[in-house]
């Protein structure tokens, strides 16, 4: 062969080998890490805990594995894998994947209670298969909590309102009272912060009165404790009333509320009327979460004396225009009028929470009066409070007004416990609150 036809064939050599050694180190410079997420964070695992693992790579993650690290011992509980795709993993496309894994003794028989480590182990799905690993520190809990109620009769009208005070035990991390799919909070009880705890709590004015309230405690690890105590439900009837809008009403609600639209009155009430409702009336649910830890309140809450009832609590409305019904919505407050901009008083000593323009509740005036317990002014036509001040009873913070959705003067009260809107009827009643509220305290 001549030096012609040696030469082409040594350089395609030379650089068949130099493709043979550039490719596969490129690939492994592309390789990358991945990013290990647990959330929510968990800090206990018990018999069979949730871990929720995000997992971040661009190329994906081929294997993942949790263990628990216990006294020099490393115990797998869950693993999971992938088709390996090491020289194509640049064409991978979704590079987030999401994995529920459990942890706990149901998976590793031989942890015991006490500190420990939860490990995340993620292979990345390229040349190098890169292993990742994140670590967290966690307590080992698998005794369960457990709960014991008090002894009362716990008389609840649908629609009102009651408190039951409790003892759990245990490990547990959170407790309080579920109605139905409602969840109320509790706190320390003040004669037995370190003991036990009381929830105030309402039974919706929807909830069918064989809806049987229960006590709970669980805890981090997934593991509850629940139990019933002492109830007679007493069912409510509430009205149902026809309300006839027109053209003038709408003329005057609308675009009052509605100020930055335009178009057909009668399609912007009703969207105000049933999505800005819900969403005022969220608004007023989430102030729940402000509220103070403490009783900020004494005695029978003050009512607007003298004053003529329009409506009461859960009226079903029904609204009638031009002869047709166009919607149905139910009333959670007491309309009540006396002369037009009457000063308004506050119903019991409580902190402000809300002073402002509420949608359909025009402007609204909430009072915090703790552990939950809040009051709810609206229609105002002026406010004279501001977010923060305290308040006692009696004071004014207002005077009634006809802003919102109200086509007349007059004062939207009503009350609501851990963000659910409940009859004031019973806090006005100094008997009631001391049998049903106060004696449990004490």
């Amino acid at each position: 062969m001549d030096k012609e036809v040696k030469v082409p064939m040594v350089a395609a050599g030379a650089a068949l080998l130099a493709l043979l050694i550039s490719v596969p180190t490129v690939l492994m410079f592309l390789s990358t890490g991945t990013q290990i997420a647990v959330n929510p964070p968990v800090g206990t695992i018990g018999m069979e805990t949730p871990v929720r693992i995000e997992l971040r790579n661009a190329h994906g993650v081929r294997a993942v594995q949790v263990s628990v690290e216990q006294n020099g011992k490393r115990y797998p509980v869950f693993t999971e894998t992938k088709p390996a795709h090491r020289w194509l993993f640049f064409s991978e496309r979704n590079g987030a994947r999401d994995v529920v894994a459990h942890a706990g003794k149901n998976y590793a028989a031989a942890l015991v209670d006490g500190k420990a480590k939860l490990i995340v182990d993620a292979t990345s799905n390229d040349l190098r298969g890169q292993v990742d690993s994140k670590v967290y520190d966690v307590d080992v809990v698998t005794a369960p909590p457990r709960v014991t109620t008090d002894s009362e009769q716990h008389y609840i009208n649908q629609g009102g309102s009651e408190l039951v005070v409790f003892t759990p035990s245990g490990y547990w991390t959170e407790a309080g009272v579920t109605v139905g799919n409602g969840v109320y909070r509790s706190f320390p009880l003040p004669s037995q912060p370190d003991k036990q705890r009381f929830s105030l709590f309402a039974y919706p004015w929807d909830t069918p009165p064989s809806t049987v309230p229960m006590v709970y405690a669980l805890n981090g690890a997934g593991a509850k404790a629940t139990t019933k105590f002492w109830t007679k439900i007493t069912p409510k009837s509430f009205r149902a009333r026809d309300i006839q809008i027109d053209d003038k009403f709408l003329s005057k609600v609308v675009p009052s509320i509605d100020h930055l639209s335009s178009g057909d009155l009668l399609e912007r009430f009703l969207k105000i009327n049933r999505e800005m409702r819900k969403q005022n009336n969220q608004t007023l649910s989430d102030l729940r979460l402000k509220s103070a830890p403490s009783m900020l309140w004494s005695g029978a809450f003050l009512p607007l004396v003298n004053s003529q009832v329009e409506s009461v609590f859960a009226d079903r409305r029904t609204y009638i225009y031009n002869g047709k019904k166009v919607d149905e919505q139910v009333h959670l407050g007491f309309d009540l009028a006396k002369v037009a901009h009457t000063p308004i008083p506050a119903s019991n000593d409580g902190a402000i929470l809300w002073a402002d323009d509420l949608g359909i509740y025009g402007n609204c005036v909430v009072i915090d009066h703790g552990f939950g317990l809040q009051s709810i002014y609206g229609h105002l036509s002026e406010i004279e409070v501001k977010v923060g001040d305290s308040v006692k009873r009696g004071q004014e913070i207002g005077k009634s007004g006809a802003t919102g959705m109200a086509g007349g003067d007059h004062l939207h009260f009503s009350m609501q416990v851990d963000g659910v809107q409940v009859n004031p009827v019973e806090w006005w009643d100094a008997h009631w609150i001391h049998d049903r509220i106060l004696s449990k305290l004490k």
